[in-house]
């Protein structure tokens, strides 16, 4: 099985702070050491002849590695007309090469009990195993191998692209909330590539063939393209040693030009978009705006907005002691949910989002009114010092937290380093959060929070069924 999509999981900040959710309920304080990392747990990062980046992230507490290759392409990358070869290409890598045959990669992941995934984002496209340190040598052959020596013919190409179809049409024609998620997606972005699907649009899927992957594959799999995250029961020089043993005989790829994408006009008018559907048995609705992220935020000369941002969600809705929870699910009781979520860690400006849904004898409307009310509260009176300090605790918990999952962590630093961070940017992370002061989460707020510059869904029951 493949995680095939990763579009609408949010940044890797919002991931380990659901990694930590549980340990959080009763961790009250963090240490003042807490944040140190041991030299024997020092993490490296150096680079191969060919190009390649390498991260080793040492965690010794159990005889497991996490090897996580990532290329720097996702679904914002694709020639017009192509939509959906990144994810159609990650189908395509569990396909045979000249020497391992159709099939055999994934058996030898399950013959020593490893495990597996794939994923494909609009910033990058990851792939990684998580195995016994024994094996880490073996999985660093085969992913080396199938960077350059797939073999892609007609009879390998028509049938994963019927794969492909059938997944949008479970995933995605049978799901009225991602369908709305689409078209709000294309409303949002007026020019940028995020406003087409992952997944790709269903005519031009349909069309994708051979010469299309084989270009793609040409173009971006190649070491200079890729950044290997090695995660566990590791150290430096070993896979330093093994790299260079099996990446580090794959030939360095073109020279690719700068990730430069079309950029966002001003936007400034008020859009809506409504979706019926007979499916549909509880209505619910989200507000968007276009916002910096990390990445584009930096490169734009907005320092500090971005972990304004993160905060400010994390206040406004990113949980259950937020304000939108506690004022229209806990105290009003017209909400079954209502919450907000910024997706900071995309390579160019990514979105901010606010979000309800009815309860009881409520209407959409009631919500959405709600909703409305507390973010013009929260611009006209800015948030407490003790609301921020809460707010920060928890996002400086929950790096320390994230540390317990291999996995969370070759994220962390694989989606960052695919998406225009540094390691320096994720070190200094935790000093910048704490830098931002609650002016600076009530100037965000009025700056980008503006009712007239925005994008609202609306996911609907049919005409006349209750709700």
């Amino acid at each position: 099985m493949r995680l095939a999509l990763d579009k609408d999981l949010p940044g890797w900040r919002k991931a380990i702070l659901a990694l930590a959710a549980s340990a959080m309920l009763w961790w009250t304080a963090v240490p003042a050491s807490a944040e140190s990392v041991p030299a024997a747990q020092a993490i490296a990062d150096f680079k191969l002849d060919n190009g390649l980046e390498v991260v080793v992230i040492p965690d010794r507490r159990a005889p497991v590695v996490t090897h996580m290759l990532w290329y720097k392409v996702g679904g914002a990358d694709e020639a017009p007309g192509k939509s959906g070869i990144a994810h159609f290409f990650e189908h395509l890598m569990f396909k045979g090469t000249k020497t391992t045959p159709q099939g055999e990669f994934s058996l030898k992941v399950a013959e020593i009990g490893g495990s597996e995934n794939a994923f494909t984002s609009n910033d990058y496209t990851a792939y990684y195993q998580q195995v016994s340190p024994d094996a880490l040598a073996t999985m660093m052959a085969l992913e080396a191998d199938r960077m350059r020596n797939l073999i892609l013919t007609d009879e390998v190409i028509g049938p994963e692209r019927d794969v492909i179809l059938e997944e949008r049409g479970s995933r995605v024609e049978n799901d009225p909330g991602s369908l709305l998620s689409e078209e709000i997606d294309a409303t949002l972005y007026q020019n940028h590539p995020y406003r087409i699907p992952v997944i790709g649009w269903l005519h031009e899927i349909e069309q994708l063939n051979r010469l299309d992957a084989t270009a793609f594959y040409d173009r971006f799999y190649a070491p200079n393209n890729a950044v290997l995250v090695v995660a566990g029961d590791v150290d430096a020089a070993t896979v330093r040693t093994l790299a260079e043993a099996t990446y580090g005989q794959v030939p360095r790829g073109p020279v690719l030009p700068p990730r430069v994408r079309p950029r966002e006009p001003e936007q400034n008018t008020a859009r809506t978009v409504t979706l019926r559907d007979a499916r549909v048995s509880q209505p619910s609705y989200q507000r968007s705006w276009v916002v910096p992220s990390y990445t584009s935020g930096t490169r734009e000369g907005l320092a500090g907005e971005s972990e304004a941002l993160d905060l400010l969600s994390e206040i406004l809705g990113g949980g259950l002691r937020s304000r939108l929870h506690q004022e229209l699910v806990v105290k009003q009781g017209i909400a079954s949910s209502a919450g907000a979520y910024y997706q900071g860690t995309t390579l160019d400006d990514t979105d901010i989002t606010v979000y309800g849904s009815p309860r009881g004898s409520a209407t959409l409307k009631d919500v959405e009114t709600a909703v409305d009310a507390e973010i013009a509260r929260l611009i006209a009176e800015g948030v407490t010092d003790a609301e921020l300090g809460r707010a920060k605790n928890r996002f400086l918990r929950s790096l320390i937290f994230a540390r317990d999952s291999q996995a969370g962590m070759a994220r962390i630093y694989g989606s960052t380093l695919t998406t225009g961070g540094t390691i320096g940017d994720i070190d200094a992370w935790p000093e910048r959060i704490r830098a931002v002061t609650a002016a600076d989460i009530q100037a965000v707020a009025k700056k980008y929070l503006d009712a007239s510059r925005s994008v609202t869904g609306y996911l609907l029951p049919a005409e006349g069924d209750a709700g």
